[in-house]
């Protein structure tokens, strides 16, 4: 399917403000950007670099004042989210070297707290992605999807004990969990068609069956309509803007996705 996804940012800044931006989606075998926009007001010069995780950033200097960035994209994605219920483990011994950083803990994803818990989840199963599924199933009987309440990140094991959260939080308890089982597991960042409300929306990728799998804990059904934008350890690799310095005040954070009837050409 091809989708026109965009997201206008608008700050009120007191001084001038470095900024490092994550808003470009890339090409990938799952996705394909056919056009895209990006602009800013007033415009500033902007260099762009690529992250360790191969996320596009641009960096630049904020002035003073109201400012305003602006993205669109028109870009074909997947119909269906793949799953593959059996799908086999992949002893660390035999783990892709770009697959490795995800399986230690993380800022938010402490691991190394879960694997009692993880263990418990999965006995019995096979290993690999029927262990992820069974996690998610966890999360959502027992966290309570809250959006709007993210304010504040949390932590795989504050969210698991607060017991409600956002999708970003919801993301990083499935991540701990299967990396305490050494299955490797990332955060993906990015716009879902038909999300309610509308938002940027996190979730995350799980590594079986020698390849990355889709798994959100928020959404009763896998569905499609997913644009990836960046992926990480946990949400502080993948914020969509990073600022530094004084404070900045976000006057406005405007997400839409929208089906188009065909490709943009």
């Amino acid at each position: 399917m091809w989708l026109h996804a965009s997201c206008f940012l608008e700050f009120d800044i007191t001084v001038p403000t470095p900024f490092i931006l994550m808003l470009r989606p890339r090409s990938g075998w799952q996705q394909w950007v056919g056009r895209e926009q990006y602009d800013l007001s007033p415009s500033v010069p902007v260099v762009e670099f690529t992250d360790p995780f191969g996320n596009l950033c641009q960096r630049l200097m904020a002035p003073q004042g109201a400012f305003s960035i602006h993205t669109t994209v028109d870009i074909e994605a997947a119909d269906y989210t793949d799953t593959s219920p059996g799908a086999h483990f992949v002893p660390v011994e035999h783990l892709p070297d770009e697959t490795l950083p995800f399986l230690l803990p993380s800022r938010f994803c402490e691991s190394d707290r879960f694997s009692e818990l993880a263990s418990s989840l999965t006995a019995g199963l096979n290993p690999g992605y029927d262990q992820c599924a069974a996690i998610v199933d966890y999360i959502r009987q027992t966290i309570q999807y809250t959006p709007g309440s993210g304010q504040q990140i949390i932590s795989a094991s504050e969210v698991n004990e607060r017991g409600y959260g956002v999708c970003r939080d919801m993301a990083h308890l499935g991540i701990a969990c299967c990396r305490a089982l050494s299955i490797p597991a990332r955060m993906v960042v990015g716009y879902l068609e038909a999300l309610q409300p509308m938002d940027m929306h996190a979730w995350f990728e799980a590594y079986v069956g020698g390849r990355w799998y889709t798994f959100d804990p928020t959404q009763q059904t896998l569905n499609g309509g997913r644009v990836a934008i960046a992926y990480g350890r946990d949400s502080a690799d993948v914020a969509i803007y990073t600022q530094f310095g004084d404070p900045v005040t976000l006057l406005q954070m405007q997400v839409n996705i929208d089906r188009m009837v065909g490709p943009p050409f």
